[in-house]
């Protein structure tokens, strides 16, 4: 039996089902759209959730083809958990015309270039729907529609397209439209983080709301994003919109992959003896009510699973973006904020109010909106919530080893340039002279300006030394080399000749503050004791400086071996 492939990239419905890609079946997404109700929804999920799969998949389902390409979709959900649903559901099957748009390349440096790349794609759906002209009776109107179509529209006309294009579908089928809009809120992103936020915002609220509000040329609208912008903005007015965010239980199983869906693929791949690594790396989102894994990097280990079953996993999630959000919550929290983020990089939990609905460019006007951001968009899970009067407050985790990841290695990206920044002359002096006390405290005032994410890791402060050391020059930093009987944490040596220092570093963690000079004196006997200093006497250095460093979250001590 031939094995699917497993669809890396593909988010197109029709080409994973025709191409014999391994498919999750989300396809009772549509029945409960269908009873629903609802003419609006919009659904907020992180990136790489299955957002642009699904809206290609209503679009198969709910297209009249017989205009559009003209290929019968219905064979595509042959034996999928719609056909078993019933034929109440599936009597909406290429029934309704459909205008579907993706948004997520409007993000380009300025406001016209990302306007002109909507624009473009506006225009392809006018064309896509050429046909329609031809029952377009008023001259103004198929005047207007040859100007949309051929991008010679004005943005006033471009901001009321999707209304009067879901007119016309509706005059020539006699059928109300679908409106599918997948990241609507990609071009709103960029343009906050580009400097020109308002005049996307007077675009895109417009060509939303004239399509969405009081339209009665709409059956049904589905929207995916990341955010859920505040209603008095983008959404002004709009009195039929459910939105479904996180936090709500509605449709939470549509976005991610179950435990059981994990399951069956790890059986059909052969792979369940690697269950709990995918469970401790990609697990851990809670939708509703509904725990899910990040469904691209989980596709994406089992691929690189199939290959070599041992193969470490890796952060592709992380890969998938810039995570730029880590770095400006580091930059830009204060001391009670930075403390709660180290809570979190040590395991811990934190307690923040939730706010759903926000602006782009309100996610900096207080700490708590940026942590309400980092939620919504997938850096933070929800362990548990209580109400503090109107207020819901949520307990806040971080979901999994690949965010502990992105995380750790943003913190550390933004430590080594603060590093970078600092004038350390003095830090490097007392540590080529011997000055164990000034040495100390240098240690320590490079220590309270860290965030220290592994207060109980020894490998956090083996990278903080390791990146400090590595300014000097003329010296080369070198961790766990071997030597002696084992491997020294860090010797630092002279490019310069023999007859220069060469000197060895040797960390320990102490239970508390008390006990940092035990920690000290244990780090210098573990040196005589394996004697780390062997190799560099070979090599002809005649001074070697041996330390033992004792570390107590922010607190160190350090002293010098005989």
């Amino acid at each position: 039996m031939r094995i699917k492939p497993l669809p890396i990239g593909q988010s197109f419905f029709n080409r994973v089902i025709e191409d014999g890609y391994y498919y999750v079946d989300k396809t009772l997404f549509i029945r409960d759209i269908l009873d629903s109700k609802a003419t609006v929804i919009l659904c907020t999920r992180p990136r790489r959730f299955g957002k642009t799969l699904n809206q290609t998949m209503l679009k198969c389902f709910f297209e009249d083809t017989t205009r559009v390409g003209g290929k019968d979709t219905r064979p595509l959900f042959n034996g999928l958990k719609i056909e078993a649903a019933g034929e109440e559901y599936f009597e909406h099957q290429g029934k309704y015309p459909v205008i579907f748009l993706s948004f997520k390349e409007g993000k380009l440096n300025t406001f016209e270039e990302s306007y002109n790349k909507l624009k473009n794609n506006i225009a392809r759906e006018f064309k896509r729907h050429a046909y329609v002209a031809e029952k377009i009776s008023d001259d103004d109107d198929l005047a207007m529609f040859e100007r949309l179509r051929s991008r010679k529209s004005s943005r006033e006309e471009y901001s009321g397209a999707l209304k009067f294009l879901s007119e016309c579908l509706e005059n020539f089928y006699g059928q109300k439209t679908v409106i599918l809009i997948d990241e609507y809120d990609v071009p709103l992103e960029n343009a906050w983080s580009c400097g020109f936020y308002d005049e996307m915002d007077n675009f895109i609220r417009p060509l939303l709301s004239d399509a969405l509000k009081d339209n009665s040329s709409l059956q049904l609208a589905v929207i995916t994003g990341c955010l859920r912008v505040s209603k008095e903005t983008i959404f002004t007015g709009l009195n039929n919109l459910d939105a479904i965010s996180i936090l709500t239980k509605d449709y939470s199983e549509y976005f991610g992959f179950t435990q059981s869906e994990i399951d069956a693929m790890l059986r059909y791949y052969g792979l369940e003896s690697n269950g709990q690594t995918i469970r401790n790396w990609y697990d851990g989102y809670l939708f509703g009510d509904t725990e899910v894994y990040n469904p691209w990097s989980s596709v994406n280990v089992m691929k690189s699973w199939r290959r070599c079953i041992d193969e470490f996993p890796k952060p592709y999630w992380a890969n998938t973006s810039g995570n730029d959000i880590v770095r400006e919550l580091v930059d830009r929290v204060g001391g009670e904020a930075k403390a709660e983020l180290e809570t979190l990089l040590a395991g811990g939990t934190i307690l923040k109010p939730v706010q759903e609905d926000i602006t782009y460019n309100e996610i900096y006007k207080n700490a708590d909106n940026l942590w309400n951001f980092m939620f919504f968009t997938g850096y933070l899970k929800k362990v548990g919530e209580r109400s503090a009067g109107v207020k819901k407050i949520l307990e806040l985790s971080i979901p999994n080893m690949e965010l502990q990841y992105i995380y750790e290695t943003k913190i550390q990206d933004w430590f080594n340039e603060r590093i970078a920044e600092k004038n350390l002359d003095t830090f490097f002096r007392a540590i080529l002279s011997g000055d164990t006390e000034t040495f100390q405290a240098e240690l320590s005032a490079l220590l309270v300006d860290s965030i220290s994410f592994m207060d109980n890791a020894e490998n956090f402060y083996h990278g903080f030394m390791t990146d400090a050391l590595s300014r000097l020059n003329k010296y080369i930093v070198k961790s766990n080399r071997e030597s002696g009987h084992g491997r020294s944490d860090i010797v630092l040596y002279s490019m310069n000749g023999i007859d220069d220092k060469a000197i060895i570093f040797e960390l320990k963690l102490a239970k508390s503050f008390d006990e940092l000079s035990v920690a000290c004196e244990d780090a210098l006997e573990q040196i005589e004791k394996n004697n780390y200093a062997a190799y560099w006497h070979r090599e002809g250095y005649r001074s070697i400086i041996k330390y033992g460093l004792g570390f107590y979250k922010k607190r160190c001590e350090v002293k010098k071996g005989t």
